[in-house]
């Protein structure tokens, strides 16, 4: 019976629940309207590029760029919108052309990582760890390390009214779902992620397959992009940069395997509600950075020992 919770699809649900039980006695403002409200809130637009990440790591791959998109996103559509001397600040095209540029930056680094591994069949882990460093970088020496402020107010009221952030997240939710499960690219991923060689033989587009799911990876953060940046009313050269192990961590922990081939965005629903509760609740524990750091390494350790252990079974 424990084996079968343990290695149950939705295991990580189980364990929110029981972790938001032990924890609620010691932090009663855990419970709170509040609080509950401010963790459903944290967790949209997180929720949003670990969906991007479970297609990457359904193909067999892994994306770490995706905090480099979000910067650069949010920097290069802020740019464009500002008040304070953008390109077409006071126009009505502001704000269309600073969403576009923000969805092309993600749907371009998508693409320039897809081509790399598939074309120059280069590690996903070298080129993504390559592509964050770089444009990560490319952010601060456009903004010279400062933010952007003055966007304009109906762009800003996305990203804060609680129901624009909900429908764009539950939308993209929805049509994630359906992808995977009812498309025939859908079936190309999980054929991919689970053995290439058999799935080009038996008529798969490979490549191709591989290629979109990091271009949808690099759409969804730039969607979050949008979200955050709407959220904090600014374009900021650092935005994202403390989330990448919560994207990887919540994916993995909702039981979409590093070894590919697996994965439901059901799972990474629930990933990315633990890993919410687990950062918020550090946090009101008043931990340092540090500790909140080792703690999220140690949960995303587990899951990944947890992963070895589901693909061993499965495999006996």
């Amino acid at each position: 019976m424990k084996l079968r919770v343990l290695l149950s699809e939705y295991f990580v649900l189980y364990l929110s629940a029981a972790y938001f039980l032990a924890l609620w006695p010691f932090v009663p403002e855990f419970a709170s309207g509040g609080n509950l409200a401010n963790i459903f809130s944290n967790m949209l637009p997180l929720l949003v590029v670990a969906i991007g990440q479970t297609f990457v790591m359904i193909s067999g791959g892994i994306d770490l760029s995706v905090t480099s998109v979000i910067a650069l996103a949010s920097t290069t559509g802020a740019l464009v919108m500002t008040g304070d001397g953008g390109l077409l600040a006071g126009t009505p095209w502001a704000i269309p052309a600073g969403v576009a540029v923000m969805l092309l930056i993600g749907l371009s680094l998508g693409l320039l990582n897809g081509v790399a591994v598939t074309r120059l069949r280069m590690p996903p882990f070298i080129v993504t760890l390559t592509v964050m460093m770089f444009f990560s970088g490319l952010a601060i020496w456009l903004t010279k390390s400062r933010n952007i402020y003055n966007l304009p107010a109906p762009f800003t009221a996305v990203g804060r009214g609680t129901w624009s952030v909900v429908a764009v997240a539950g939308a993209l939710t929805v049509l994630a779902h359906l992808t995977l499960r009812r498309s025939l690219f859908g079936r190309w991923l999980y054929a991919v992620g689970s053995n290439p060689r058999t799935s080009l033989v038996s008529g798969v587009p490979v490549r191709r397959t591989i290629l979109s799911a990091y271009v949808v990876c690099g759409l969804c953060a730039a969607v979050a992009a949008i979200l955050y940046t709407g959220r904090l009313e600014t374009g900021s050269p650092v935005l994202g940069q403390r989330i990448l192990l919560d994207v990887i961590g919540a994916t993995v922990i909702g039981g979409t395997s590093l070894f590919g081939g697996r994965g439901k965005v059901a799972w990474t629903v629930c990933g990315v509600l633990f890993m919410s509760l687990i950062d918020n609740s550090l946090n009101l524990l008043g931990l340092s950075n540090f500790m909140v750091l080792m703690a999220k390494g140690l949960v995303i350790l587990l899951a990944a020992l947890l992963d070895a252990a589901r693909k061993a079974y499965a495999e006996r």
